[in-house]
């Protein structure tokens, strides 16, 4: 598995992994009718620095990293992370964060904060966790999952 900045040239397989996360409305606060270009807008959007992990040619994984807020917090970064269902549970989660925080250090932040963690997403607090992120908020029934009803958004946070 290669971990390397996005091309231009990988828009489609990044929209590949995207897709199906938009779709199944689970993870993240995006409208599930969201079409490529706007996805691929959002998620490559100024400020990003996009990366992709790619296996024999096709991407199966996909990470931002950018400043968390402007001027003064500037100096925190945000990260969002994207795996196709098909890769999943095979450890790319783990290796795009531990990218990401290289990054990140490698940018000049000097921490990470996850602003909206789906709180039913077990796997990714979990390993969020074992990654040296603490819980530092609860945002009470601030996402309208699909299947769950109303659920918490966690807010999450590392130094680097």
């Amino acid at each position: 598995m290669e971990i390397r900045p996005a091309t231009p040239a990988d828009a489609r397989g990044i929209w590949t992994v995207l897709e199906p996360i938009i779709r199944e409305g689970e993870t993240y606060a995006l409208d599930s009718a969201m079409g490529e270009a706007e996805a691929l807008a959002y998620w490559g959007g100024p400020g990003r620095s996009v990366f992709v992990a790619a296996e024999a040619g096709r991407i199966l994984g996909t990470a931002y990293v950018r400043a968390n807020q402007p001027g003064p917090g500037s100096h925190v970064a945000n990260a969002g992370y994207a795996v196709h269902p098909e890769a999943r549970g095979r450890g790319l989660a783990r290796s795009l964060c531990a990218h990401s925080l290289e990054a990140a250090r490698a940018m000049g932040f000097r921490a990470m904060q996850f602003n909206f963690v789906v709180s039913s997403n077990a796997p990714a607090v979990h390993l969020w966790q074992a990654m040296g992120f603490d819980l530092v908020g609860t945002l009470p029934g601030a996402f309208r999952h699909p299947r769950l009803g109303f659920v918490d958004a966690l807010v999450m946070f590392r130094a680097l």
